[in-house]
């Protein structure tokens, strides 16, 4: 028998918990941040402009905003294991059609692609932030989704380097400047091939996304029921009749995506950026791994500081002031010092996404998986943001084009200062 356990009850066995949903984390951030590389070599490869180009990071995480929904009910019928499960397997199809849309070069069919990736992650987001917000003490919430987070952006590091190796990027910067020249049948033959490198990357990734299912679908991990509530918590609670009834978490959810859009610029567009501050492909696909090492750091800092030094409030206003000074930064300064500055974003939201889960699902009880999937539905900042960036970046340029950021950021402040606390009796707040 599946044993479950209430919401603030450890289960047994915690490591191997912890153990399976971090590595649910190291491969949904190692498919998430593929995207950074794929921006740039579908632009080359489809002739894209850069704002067709940004709809990678549109059709994969918008899939949050229309999936969310749909991946609670997924987690009712299923419960959380197997409903890991049944996200994996979604996510292999998605990369699935990663081989017809190269051999056809048909961008429709890569974003169509992103977009059921995107759709398997809702599943599992869905499933594994909240089953690792609650099988602890809340105050350390943080603490444990910074270890997920260095799974994720360990992950994020490696990406696009090895995807880097099998696209082979050190002709992309020549073949980009030579294919206007071409003749027709020769540019269109030197792209196709281009195309399809992507094949067998992403075969790789459907044989691990498969396995994975397996292995979460055969394990141990024990099930959490979020629908029961410890005396306080009920009582807190009582008369309220949805998750809507909670401010906190409605601003939560704005909170996240603005965060999310934010984490993904400084993600995906870093390379592209470098790019057009006159720096090789080939050296500016390095930049995306720096992000996500800055992220790392930042994650670390996360696990030795909080609880015990910091509460977690406290680490987002922190981290909302540094977006803001890196954000700035990066527009006034130029080169190598102004992508550096893009990076180092990566530290600023590094514990943006540990404190806002905790501080958004505080005090929610039996509405804990309605709460999960609307801050689900809010990574679908990553969608919106991202796109908005590359509209502008069209117009405006791509350094100006980062002032979409400030605001994000100051909206993020003021959530970590009062906004999380909107609605909730002082007697609720434990943080």
């Amino acid at each position: 028998m599946t044993q479950v356990n209430s919401p603030g009850q450890l289960p047994q066995k915690g490591v191997k918990p912890i153990v399976i949903i971090g590595a649910l984390f190291f491969i949904f951030g190692f498919v998430t941040w593929l995207n950074s590389l794929l921006i740039p070599y579908l632009e080359i490869a489809c002739e894209l402009t850069i704002f067709q180009a940004y709809f990678v990071t549109f059709a994969f995480y918008i899939a949050y905003l229309v999936m969310a929904p749909l991946s609670t009910r997924v987690l009712t019928v299923f419960g959380f294991k197997k409903g890991m499960s049944v996200a994996l397997i979604v996510m292999a199809f998605g990369a699935l059609l990663f081989i017809p849309a190269a051999m056809t070069r048909t961008y429709g069919l890569f974003l169509l692609g992103l977009f059921i990736m995107g759709s398997g992650l809702a599943i599992l987001q869905t499933a594994s932030n909240p089953y690792i917000t609650i099988v602890g003490p809340p105050e350390s919430a943080a603490k444990r989704i910074s270890i997920m987070g260095i799974c994720n952006k360990l992950a994020g590091a490696m990406a696009p380097l090895i995807l880097g190796l099998f696209l082979r990027l050190e002709d992309a910067d020549k073949l980009q400047s030579e294919v206007a020249n071409m003749a027709a049948d020769d540019r269109i033959a030197a792209l196709n091939e281009m195309a399809m490198r992507v094949i067998t990357p992403y075969v790789g990734i459907i044989a691990v996304l498969l396995i994975l299912a397996v292995w979460i679908y055969r394990s141990s991990l024990p099930e959490v029921d979020t629908d029961q509530e410890d005396e306080f918590i009920s009582a807190s609670n009582f008369g309220k009749k949805s998750v809507f009834d909670f401010p906190h978490v409605m601003l939560g959810v704005l909170t996240l995506f603005l965060y999310v859009g934010v984490e993904v610029m400084a993600g995906d567009t870093i390379i592209r950026y470098g790019i057009s501050q006159g720096i090789p492909l080939t050296t500016a696909k390095y930049f995306a791994t720096a992000t996500m090492i800055s992220m790392v750091v930042g994650y670390i800092i996360g696990i030795i500081t909080i609880p015990k030094y910091i509460k977690q409030e406290n680490a987002l206003r922190i981290c909302a002031l540094l977006g803001i000074l890196f954000s700035v930064g990066a527009i006034f300064t130029q080169g190598y010092v102004s992508v550096a500055c893009i990076a180092l974003l990566g530290l600023a939201n590094s514990l943006m996404w540990p404190a806002i889960w905790p501080l958004a699902l505080a005090g929610v009880g039996r509405f804990t998986k309605a709460a999960s999937s609307l801050l689900v539905m809010g990574i679908a900042g990553g969608a919106i943001i991202p796109l908005l960036y590359g509209a502008l970046a069209d117009s405006w340029g791509a350094q100006t084009a980062y002032w979409i950021m400030v605001p994000c950021y100051l909206f993020i402040l003021y959530y970590a200062i009062s906004g999380h606390n909107v609605g909730r009796k002082s007697s609720e707040i434990k943080f």
